[in-house]
């Protein structure tokens, strides 16, 4: 009632541009608004179905190592080349102790890879030398990269895929190692009393 009152006195013409101006205000938030959830609304994208590849896989598999991963950065007194891409933490193994290893072997000339293994459990003096004096630089969790001469590898003798007078490469992960007395009272079979000459209930 009182804004009707009031709406008398405002002349024609001044209510016109009172609209003119008020309505774009009001309308153009909803436009905004709108074009903003039309923005954000999620795209469902299709993947295209993968295709069968009948090519036939030429056996025996030999993955290549790049030129780049078969440098190393140091050298021993001994002539081993190594570059230490992981330091490791704690003690290092000896000669006499077993090592848990996952390693990869490849060419040096060619980068050919001719073994590798995961968790392999190796003596530390019944591998090739370059090996053996490469994990006594490893301690646990180290990786290394190691370039081992022919001379520290298989020598004049070809050994399986090694051609003879072949420099190697390794790239070696110490993930554990044990002393022999260890590995030995790990194999050995243990007479444990059973749970009733302990005292102790049998669970089921």
């Amino acid at each position: 009632m009182v804004i009707s009152v009031q709406m008398n006195y405002f002349p024609r013409a001044l209510s016109h541009i009172v609209i003119a101006v008020v309505m774009p205000l009001l309308v153009s938030p909803l436009a905004v608004s709108a074009a903003t959830v039309r923005k954000v609304k999620p795209r469902t994208s299709v993947q295209a179905p993968v295709k069968a590849n009948d090519a036939i896989i030429a056996l025996p598999l030999t993955p290549v190592v790049p030129s780049g991963q078969r440098l190393c950065s140091a050298r021993t007194p001994a002539g081993l080349g190594y570059t230490m891409l992981r330091p490791g933490s704690g003690a290092k193994p000896t000669q006499n102790d077993v090592s848990l290893v996952n390693y990869i072997g490849y060419l040096a000339t060619t980068g050919a890879v001719f073994d590798q293994g995961m968790r392999s459990p190796l003596p530390v003096n019944g591998v090739i030398p370059g090996f053996s004096q490469g994990l006594q630089m490893l301690a646990r969790s180290g990786v290394a990269r190691f370039c081992i001469p022919a001379a520290m590898g298989y020598g004049s003798q070809a050994s399986g895929p090694i051609p003879a007078n072949s420099d190697l490469v390794f790239q070696v992960e110490l993930r554990d190692f044990k002393t022999a007395a260890e590995v030995e009272t790990m194999n050995s079979p243990q007479t444990t009393a059973s749970p009733t000459q302990q005292g102790v209930t049998p669970q089921p």
